[in-house]
């Protein structure tokens, strides 16, 4: 078993224990658990370390046939059946066989039968379901039947579930059988510090270059020590923002050249890591502004600051109405919804003027709106501010639903409470219901307004 969990420790390290469990659950010649539920945050290496795992026992022993899908792709009965019977027969599709297989599975019935006598009883198989918390939207029985699929098909198979929700998320009135879990922790600094470090080798050979005599004198200093001080560095301005190992690796992997920049001018000496990190302060900030964005360093070789709202919002491509749409939802967070009649209609009648209301505007800059934060709102209303601020019509499509999506993942929109943000993409077709905020800056929303040509001072009650 050792020699198993060091295998897989020379290409995902720092998760001995995980596989090892796996290699108790899953050893040659003994019957599999008909159901594995292994849950854990996003990013936490379940599902490398299942195809891996599954990979090299595959290899090693010929009686075992693994199948490996995800619940998104696989979003009806008759797809998720027939992927889950093709891989576990080991066929692949081609134009021979039309890109599908020779039975129609539309029901559990025709699913049990083909599993019965389409697949070796003398063989093991295992059947491992990623975002498994998508089953909770399919057919009722679905879940209790891959639960029990070995007494029901009395196979020696076994079913993965891999989900980051707990166990708890899938019980229902009726109840379901029990189930064995494991829990897949985060990685500790400790751990993606090592991570990090295993990159050492594709971070020198980025570096490019062509490798001339002069290159060989300055990529000498690179050393592994030199590295190891760039990780400890990084992590120190990253870990307290992001855990996610995929964007942790890309954002180390592009902000490595310009940690190295000054030792291949020879300005700064290689063993010199104070003044390495105060030379890279500004592009570390700036990566970290545009952290789930993948802008890249390589825009800040521009004539605005790379750490500037100006600079973000020129290298941040967005769709034409995705724009308008931050727009929108800037003038929705920095105005009260009362205005909205006054400032977005043409005939909203005559105002008066009180002396009242006239003190009432005469605004210091602590009491106005832009300056004490953005408030909350509703998609309804974000729609209703986008149509009367663009001068085409454009139809409510779910292209357009999907762009107010994408602002939220890049994180230009919030959700105002962490119970409308846990309900995914169904939560923004309730357009009354889901409340989102705005969190980008006046100054990033005037740049965005110039690149569009529209004046968002002129629809903001504080400049009246």
């Amino acid at each position: 078993m050792e020699a198993f969990v060091k295998q897989i420790a020379g290409v995902l390290p720092c998760r001995d224990g995980y596989v090892r469990q796996l290699y108790r659950y899953y050893r040659k010649g003994d019957q599999f658990p008909p159901a594995l539920y292994i849950y854990g945050q996003s990013s936490t290496g379940k599902g490398a370390i299942l195809r891996e795992v599954f990979r090299c026992r595959s290899a090693a022993d010929e009686s075992l046939q693994c199948a490996q899908l995800s619940a998104i792709s696989c979003y009806t009965n008759k797809i998720l059946f027939e992927t889950i019977v093709r891989q576990l027969e080991g066929a692949e599709l081609s134009q021979s066989n039309h890109y599908s297989i020779d039975c129609k599975l539309d029901y559990a019935k025709d699913f049990l039968a083909a599993l019965r006598q389409r697949l070796d009883p003398a063989r093991s198989y295992v059947i491992v379901v990623r975002h498994a918390e998508r089953l909770r939207d399919m057919a009722h029985n679905l879940l209790p039947l891959f639960l029990q699929l070995p007494e029901v098909t009395g196979l020696n198979v076994s079913v993965v579930l891999v989900s980051s929700l707990p166990f708890e998320k899938f019980y229902t009135k009726a109840g379901l059988p029990p189930v064995v879990k494991l829990f897949v922790p985060e990685y500790t600094r400790a751990d993606m510090q090592r991570i990090l470090m295993n990159d050492y080798t594709p971070h020198v050979q980025g570096l490019g270059g062509q490798r001339s005599a002069t290159d060989q004198l300055w990529l000498a200093a690179i050393t592994e020590e030199f590295h190891r001080n760039y990780v400890s560095l990084f992590l120190g301005t990253f870990w307290k923002v992001c855990r996610d190992v995929k964007e942790l690796r890309l954002v180390a992997a592009e902000c490595f050249p310009a940690y190295c920049e000054p030792v291949r001018d020879g300005t700064i000496p290689a063993h010199d890591s104070m003044k390495l990190w105060r030379n890279i302060t500004k592009t570390l900030r700036a990566a970290l502004s545009t952290m789930y964005m993948r802008l890249g360093t390589k825009a800040a070789g521009s004539g605005v600051a790379p750490d500037g709202t100006a600079w973000l919002a020129q290298n941040l491509e967005l769709p034409y109405y995705a724009k308008y749409l931050l727009i929108a939802a800037y003038l929705a967070s920095n105005n009260a919804a009362k205005e909205d009649r006054r400032l977005f209609m043409k005939n909203h009648g005559k105002q008066r003027k009180r002396l009242q209301a006239v003190n009432a505007r005469a605004k210091v800059t602590e009491k106005m709106t832009t300056k004490l934060g953005p408030k909350a709102f509703n998609v309804d209303r974000l729609l209703a501010i986008f149509y009367a601020i663009l001068d085409e019509q454009v139809g409510l499509t779910c292209n357009l639903l999907a762009q107010i999506s994408t602002l939220v993942h890049l994180k230009l929109l919030t959700y105002a409470s962490s119970a409308e943000g846990g309900a995914g993409g169904s939560a923004m077709l309730d357009g009354s219901a889901t409340r989102l905020q705005c969190t980008v800056g006046m100054d990033f929303i005037l740049q965005i307004g110039r690149m569009v040509g529209f004046n968002v001072r002129q629809y903001l009650t504080d400049f009246f």
